[in-house]
């Protein structure tokens, strides 16, 4: 299938390092072009479903701004410049939570929106962590670190507890790589 074709950009907006906007002028495989087409770039980031040797996922209860009330959330954040998504998987679940993993599993790479752009989302399933001792984390918002069993994860992930599109996604991944 013949891909879109970008013939010009222009930068609309640019605030470094969390977004640009940008107008693209393409064309279609079918010859019709769109002068107006608006593109969103931010950082690439990871999210992580952390599993103990107890067999409790490692999650937040916090508050997100653009989220109404509280969340249940798992670990995450932008990938640094020129970080491979696993390394900084490993960093922010230590970072955020305390925790390591021996055991890790990439499950997808996604555009979060197809259209748009927006970023791509790095989703990842680590196993056997263990707590270390929590590191130095950036994070603005107040979190309480819980650890919930899979049913109650389930539960949650069921009665809309994950109130953020990629952190129900992982979440519910693992818990089907977890059934498989």
């Amino acid at each position: 299938m013949p891909a879109w074709k970008l013939l010009e950009r222009e930068v609309l907006l640019h605030q470094p390092p969390f977004l640009t906007v940008e107008r693209h002028h393409l064309v279609l495989p079918d010859g019709r072009e769109i002068p107006n087409w608006q593109w969103v770039i931010t950082p690439e980031y990871v999210n992580v479903a952390a599993i103990t040797v107890d067999q409790q996922f490692v999650l937040f209860r916090q508050e997100k701004y653009a989220v109404e009330g509280l969340s249940l959330a798992p670990v995450g954040g932008y990938l640094e410049p020129g970080e491979d998504p696993l390394q900084a998987a490993q960093r922010e679940l230590q970072e955020e939570s305390g925790y390591v993993a021996t055991e890790w599993e990439a499950l997808g790479r996604y555009a979060v929106d197809g259209n748009r752009g927006a970023g791509i989302a790095h989703l990842f399933l680590a196993r056997q962590a263990r707590f270390v001792g929590k590191g130095e984390s950036d994070d603005l918002e107040a979190q309480e670190l819980v650890l919930l069993s899979a049913d109650n994860v389930r539960r949650a992930l069921y009665a809309g507890e994950f109130k953020v599109l990629a952190w129900a996604t992982v979440i519910a991944l693992a818990l089907l790589r977890l059934a498989a």
